[in-house]
């Protein structure tokens, strides 16, 4: 694998910054009772990284979110294999909208359903138990990991949308000023 250039490992590090600073903020919003919760556009920054740099770095990107967002807030573990799912994999798995960057709402999709996937089976292994009497454990996962992820992919699409397709990122760069010898 080439190394990394250093115009993508700072776009990189930028757009993992401003998630974990959207994460941050978003904490003002509540949060549900076994983890997960609603944010300010969070996830914004890492698929568009992935959209903009492909999956590769995409995954990368959101591994070291998840990282990163765990010296700020302590993990909800009740094991190795939960922990590697609801963290490094969920967040990793919104890299995978890379595989769709010409298509804004696919490419979201896919990421923020990689992510519930991630979210959904650490549900059904680990906290059937919350699930209310009568209620399926992998309905219950479904509903509470859908609840909040639903909205996130709707907020993420709208913002992606409106950033990609108004260009609001585009870097118009001045007319050089051709030097000619007389």
């Amino acid at each position: 694998m080439p190394l990394i250039s250093r115009p993508i490992l700072a776009e990189g590090a930028i757009m993992v910054s401003i998630a974990v600073v959207l994460d941050l903020v978003s904490t003002i919003l509540p949060s549900l009772p076994q983890g997960g919760s609603i944010t300010l556009g969070a996830m914004v920054p890492l698929l568009l990284f992935a959209i903009r740099r492909g999956y590769t770095y995409g995954i990368a990107a959101g591994i070291l979110f998840s990282i990163v967002t765990l010296a700020f807030r302590p993990p909800f573990i009740v094991s190795p294999i939960q922990f590697l799912l609801d963290y490094p994999l969920a967040f990793g798995a919104l890299g995978l909208a890379g595989l769709f960057s010409s298509n804004v709402i696919l490419a979201t999709f896919v990421g923020i359903f990689g992510r519930f996937l991630a979210h959904f089976i650490s549900g059904v292994i680990w906290f059937g138990e919350y699930a209310p009497e009568g209620t399926p454990v992998a309905v219950y996962s479904a509903i509470y990991n859908g609840s909040y992820l639903g909205i996130e992919f709707v907020t993420s699409t709208i913002l992606l949308y409106i950033i990609l397709k108004r260009n609001i990122l585009e870097i118009k760069q001045s007319n050089k000023t051709k030097i000619t010898k007389t």
